[in-house]
């Protein structure tokens, strides 16, 4: 299952018009050890961002949805500038804040296409 899983985030990393990506499952199943893993060793940084909780995250994507202000604010969060070429950028949790989930069709648009920066949104979904 590992190898399938990282086959594939790898040929989406290669994809030249890759869009954010969104995984969904149940909880506790390894989707997060899955994504901080393939940045390892497919990255030469990561930024890990959890929504729960995460009142400066909720405040950030509480007002507009303008892209530059969200990219600054993600690096003063994250302490370091966001590098589109050598990084990948982790949301965990993206459920507890739903307009940084609605936001990603802007990122698409305005982000990964134009800078190309790999985003991955991780939601867990509890399923009974």
């Amino acid at each position: 299952m590992y190898r399938i899983a990282m086959k594939k985030l790898m040929k989406w990393k290669e994809s030249k018009r890759r869009k954010p990506l969104i995984i969904e499952g149940a909880r506790q199943v390894g989707k997060t050890w899955l994504m901080k893993e393939f940045g390892k060793q497919a990255y030469a940084d990561t930024v890990y961002i959890n929504f729960d909780s995460n009142s400066r995250m909720a405040e950030l994507f509480a007002s507009d949805l303008d892209i530059d202000r969200l990219i600054m604010g993600l690096e003063l969060y994250a302490g370091r500038k966001i590098d589109p070429d050598h990084m990948l950028l982790i949301f965990d949790e993206v459920q507890e804040v739903p307009r940084a989930l609605a936001s990603l069709k802007y990122f698409k648009e305005g982000w990964l296409v134009i800078v190309n920066l790999p985003l991955y949104a991780i939601e867990q979904i509890s399923r009974i």
